[in-house]
């Protein structure tokens, strides 16, 4: 499958809920959301409401509870969207920080600026751009974030080659993603609907945890870590099913690693 269709699709998906046209990982289509229907972020009550507003139910974690952010540290989201974890990580930076995020859908951009500024939050940026080519100077970063978002790239050892290459030496990344387990079907891989909604792009955990260490980082730990229910075997095109067992699962999980000095 080319890679040009996959960010095509994903990035009209978004655009779209965005503006307000649809809702949620899958839009109106429950075949692919179900699932997946408890991926949806946890919207804190406590938290103000410039940032509850800023959650679009479109995480599967809270990576910044375990990024052991600083006051004054520079932090990078990844695939920032309306902007939730980089002001629930600009309070954690404090006036002496500053948090970046990076989205490639402009509607997503022009949103999470709008939350920003509603909240009066002074030290975020929101910059366009690829996590495959991150518009971010070498070594400059403490900690990076993404909540759900790693599975939507097509080439992901690109991206953690290049969430490597931006952050400090002693710098670390936390991250919420979905895996897989199991085999996944070739139908559901080749489904665009399916790569927007974070399941087709989703690949095996052992795999997923290799590739960081491959990108050279080390001291991975995983913090959370839910397995969803199965998909069953059988036709999804016609909903028939047959006896045998289910091919594959998913799961999400938060990690954190480190890039050692």
């Amino acid at each position: 499958m080319d890679s040009s269709d996959i960010k095509s699709t994903i990035q009209t998906h978004y655009s779209n809920i965005a503006l307000g046209k649809q809702t949620g990982c899958c839009g109106d289509s429950s075949s692919c959301c179900t699932p997946s229907e408890s991926l949806l972020s946890i919207i804190d009550p406590t938290e103000e409401a410039s940032i509850q507003e800023a959650d679009l139910g479109l995480g599967c974690g809270m990576p910044t509870q375990f990024a052991r952010i600083n006051p004054g540290n520079t932090v990078l989201d990844l695939g920032s969207g309306a902007g939730v974890d980089v002001l629930r990580a600009a309070r954690l930076v404090g006036e002496s920080g500053k948090v970046i995020g990076v989205d490639m859908t402009p509607e997503m951009i022009a949103r999470a600026q709008a939350n920003a500024a509603n909240g009066g939050f002074t030290n975020v940026e929101f910059r366009q751009g690829e996590i495959e080519a991150l518009p971010v100077k070498d070594s400059s970063i403490d900690v990076v974030l993404s909540n759900c978002v790693i599975n939507l790239v097509p080439d992901k050892r690109q991206a953690f080659r290049e969430i490597y290459r931006v952050l400090r030496p002693g710098g670390r990344l936390s991250i919420s993603d979905m895996v897989t387990y199991g085999t996944m079907p070739d139908e559901i891989r080749r489904d665009l609907t399916l790569w927007a909604g974070c399941i087709a792009g989703a690949i095996d955990r052992e795999e997923y945890l290799q590739i960081i260490r491959d990108c050279g980082f080390e001291e991975i730990s995983i913090h959370q870590e839910t397995q969803y229910n199965p998909f069953e075997s059988g036709d999804r095109t016609t909903g028939e099913r047959n006896d045998q067992p289910a091919l594959f699962g998913i799961a999400s999980i938060t990690l954190r690693a480190v890039k050692l000095p």
